[in-house]
């Protein structure tokens, strides 16, 4: 450090979060002495918090580079008959808070669980996904955070609650989940109640969790495994929903040679299924026409034919229709 620097850090001192990163809650500035000349500088996002003997005397959101000899003092005089001047110079801190909403990304620790019938041990699975939080509660940060620590960040947030996510997760999963493989349906429902017990833990250090969001549920393997078969079952079980989404399948494969011999045979299949359906279509209309007809009452065949009008000559069926006349 230069001479130079070294006689303007005594007159003067910036007063600035001087490394503000995106995982850092707040950050204490605690310098030696305020002297003549200080500047305050805010940036966007940050709120600067004065403290003089551990006591809030004033809280400044507006970002900008403030001289506080010029403009800070004479606005804290007017809150809380601040009257300290800087004849010899001001001890006092500052803190600086970053107001943003902080995303946290969560796993359960260890497989919770699920009690299930029959099945003793429950059902063990894990779960993952994000919490947002926020300072919320500037008087309890202080008291009982910034007054230990000069730099409080989202991963001291997540030890906090890593601990706890686990028993919260599992209480409302059974106390809303319903079904267990439906607890993604009932995420918004689950996240509620365990976003409202973590703030019971965040409340002390001024801070607020303001959603919980479950991304992912996953099982045991064979019960993955066992899920996949019931559902293949159940699709196989419709028998005509099946075949046409084999058919489907098949036709989609038409780039290669097992994809063309499968489309082949899946339209033979269609064609003869078509044949059959207009067979019996035929066979449907056949037997009204041929009961339209009624034969001769006599025993003899008439002269025309009821159903044609064709001359019989007396045969018994009729050469043009072949309507059983007798």
């Amino acid at each position: 450090m230069g001479l130079f620097d070294k006689i303007k850090g005594q007159l003067a001192s910036v007063v600035e979060w001087p490394d503000m990163d995106d995982s850092s809650i707040f950050y204490k500035w605690n310098n030696d002495e305020l002297k003549k000349g200080s500047r305050l500088i805010i940036r966007p996002g940050q709120d600067a918090i004065f403290l003089y003997q551990g006591k809030i005397e004033g809280i400044f959101t507006e970002d900008g580079d403030y001289d506080i000899e010029s403009r800070i003092i004479p606005f804290l005089s007017t809150l809380a008959g601040f009257k300290f001047g800087f004849n010899s110079g001001l001890r006092a801190e500052v803190l600086f808070v970053n107001t943003r909403e902080f995303t946290v990304n969560w796993g359960t620790q260890n497989a919770i669980n699920l009690p299930v019938a029959n099945l003793p041990g429950g059902m063990p699975i894990r779960a993952f996904g994000t919490f947002n939080c926020k300072v919320s509660d500037y008087t309890a940060l202080i008291e009982n955070v910034a007054g230990v620590k000069s730099r409080y960040t989202i991963d001291d947030v997540r030890q906090r609650l890593i601990s706890v996510t686990d028993q919260y997760l599992m209480k409302y999963i059974v106390q809303d989940g319903k079904d267990m493989f439906n607890i993604q349906a009932n995420a918004d429902e689950i996240g509620e109640d365990v976003a409202k017990a973590i703030n019971g833990k965040l409340d002390d250090i001024g801070m607020t969790c303001t959603s919980f969001q479950i991304q992912s549920v996953s099982y045991p393997d064979n019960v993955r495994e066992m899920q996949e078969k019931a559902a293949g079952a159940a699709m196989v079980g419709d028998a005509t929903h099946y075949t046409q989404v084999q058919m489907a399948n098949s036709m989609d494969n038409g780039g290669s040679g097992a994809g063309n011999t499968a489309s082949q045979m899946a339209q033979m299949a269609m064609g003869m299924a078509m044949g059959q359906q207009m067979a019996g279509a035929m066979a449907g209309q056949a037997a009204p026409a041929a009961s339209a007809a009624p034969l001769a009452s006599d025993g003899k065949a008439p002269n025309f034919c009821p159903n044609c009008g064709t001359p019989t000559n007396g045969a018994k069926f009729c050469a043009n229709c072949g309507q059983q006349l007798y």
